[in-house]
């Protein structure tokens, strides 16, 4: 395993056409599933956090749904003012620690203390990603700041070395590994330049009914009908708990599950639901 080597800048300097946010939501990537499309050394690795996706702009922080975080003054001070997209992370297993502070509009300061913004992209559409890669640890390196970190990536050339990564990741307490293709540019929206790498996998779909409960659910919904984005419709009734069965997910909302690869009609294996993910 080799950290990549960052590229050395010329004394060139060469004018960007902005990228904008639309009034709602950043023009942020969005991963699909890693299934070996492209030979392993295509691209730049590294390890996929479970924190909350966070979009600097250069003035405030966003989620990647446009909605502001109210981080407190401090923890974003130090920030440049240039588009930058990263991860809110508090250590492993803490998602749910770290959602609950987004949501709220006055920051718990002590809280915020446990909270690290790891980047992973300072997105220009001029550049493909390695160079943003040698971008982005430039620039969050220069702030010398204790809890804005550059996240490293790495190079492979066969599939047992990203494996091998992959299972060092999982043992510490990840969740997986994201794959970039090294040589793209940045696109906006669901992307196979960026992929997901993660032993059970995740996404996202929308609730378009509640099906009531029979025998001890009587009374409370019993499982819910979804739509993914590709236009699959099934029904998920694992993972909820008595209180989410007595208030589910809101129709027309945004839900995250859990599920392991495919049935042969194509609709996911073993779904469960995960979160809501408008919440956040």
């Amino acid at each position: 395993m080799k950290q990549v080597v960052l590229w050395l800048l010329t004394a060139t300097i060469i004018i960007f056409s902005p990228i904008t946010f639309s009034k709602y939501s950043p023009e942020v990537q969005l991963a699909k599933v890693y299934t070996e499309q492209k030979p392993v050394d295509h691209y730049l690795v590294s390890e996929k956090y479970d924190g909350v996706r966070a979009v600097w702009d250069g003035e405030s922080l966003k989620t990647r749904s446009g909605n502001i975080i109210h981080a407190p003054k401090w923890f974003t001070a130090v920030l440049p003012n240039r588009w930058l997209d990263g991860e809110l992370w508090a250590g492993y297993n803490n998602f749910s620690f770290v959602s609950s502070l987004v949501r709220r509009k006055v920051p718990n300061h002590e809280n915020w203390q446990q909270v690290h913004y790891l980047i992973f992209d300072a997105p220009d559409p001029q550049l493909s990603f390695e160079q943003r890669f040698g971008k982005y640890q430039r620039i969050v390196n220069g702030l010398h700041s204790v809890h804005i970190k550059p996240i490293p990536q790495y190079q492979f050339s066969t599939k047992a070395e990203l494996d091998a990564f992959f299972n060092q990741v999982l043992a510490r307490g990840g969740e997986g590994v994201i794959l970039h293709e090294k040589n793209a540019s940045h696109r906006a929206g669901r992307t196979a330049q960026v992929l997901k790498y993660k032993p059970i996998f995740d996404a996202e779909a929308i609730v378009i009914a509640h099906v009531p409960g029979k025998g001890k659910y009587q009374g409370m919904m019993g499982s819910i009908t979804v739509k993914t984005m590709e236009g699959v419709t099934f029904n998920i009734g694992t993972g909820f708990s008595d209180e989410q069965r007595q208030s589910p997910p809101p129709i027309g909302s945004t839900i995250t599950f859990q599920y392991q690869g495919f049935t042969k009609y194509g609709k996911p294996r073993f779904a469960s639901f995960l979160r809501i993910r408008s919440q956040i």
